[in-house]
């Protein structure tokens, strides 16, 4: 059973909110969350989660950020609206710290990159604002790859996404560019 109370359902369970458009992976984890004592609503994109949490505002929430149409950040900032209090999770195959903070800052509390299961998402979900001090610091560096990847995110995001912008701004061809964004860094 999951450590936080607070809004429950009809049969007591915490509500949480699933938004990932893979079916396979929003059905795997919805099942194995329920298994852990959580009331899942799944969605397939931010249109119907902002539907779902309209007509009952959850306790928890789980949001990918890449989706077709807008992206979970346009949904995490809703949920906060709708409800402060909403525990929220922002859950990517694309992570970057550029995206990693822009979450943080419209209100999840966690930011995980997949693949990753139930029980690292229940960790994060409870997990309180103070830090983790027993979290171990990284014995080597960052590698070229990935700082570079990390700069090209974030210029990518101060140019709303637009490639064309995001190339001048980084002296860069497009077609480069684009080369480089279809190829990630191994994750380290």
């Amino acid at each position: 059973m999951p450590e936080r109370a607070g809004r429950m359902v009809d049969d007591e369970r915490p509500t949480l909110l699933l938004v990932d458009d893979d079916e396979v992976f929003r059905r795997v984890l919805a099942r194995a969350l329920e298994r852990r004592g959580y009331a899942v609503s799944p969605a397939a994109d931010v249109a119907s989660a902002l539907s779902l949490a309209q007509a009952q505002a959850p306790e928890y929430a789980v949001v990918d950020l890449k989706m077709p149409g807008d992206s979970g950040l346009c949904l995490i900032e809703k949920l906060i609206e709708l409800d402060p209090s909403t525990r929220i999770v922002m859950l990517t195959g694309y992570a970057s710290i550029a995206t990693a903070i822009e979450a943080i800052k419209l209100g999840a509390v966690h930011y995980l990159a997949k693949p990753c299961d139930a029980d690292e998402l229940v960790a994060a979900l409870n997990k309180g604002s103070e830090g983790d001090s027993t979290i171990p610091v990284a014995g080597s560096p960052l590698s070229v790859d990935r700082l570079e990847w990390e700069h090209i995110q974030r210029v990518l995001k101060e140019h709303q996404g637009n490639v064309s912008a995001t190339a001048r701004a980084l002296k860069m061809h497009r077609r480069t560019l684009q080369r480089k964004l279809g190829k990630r860094p191994v994750r380290e």
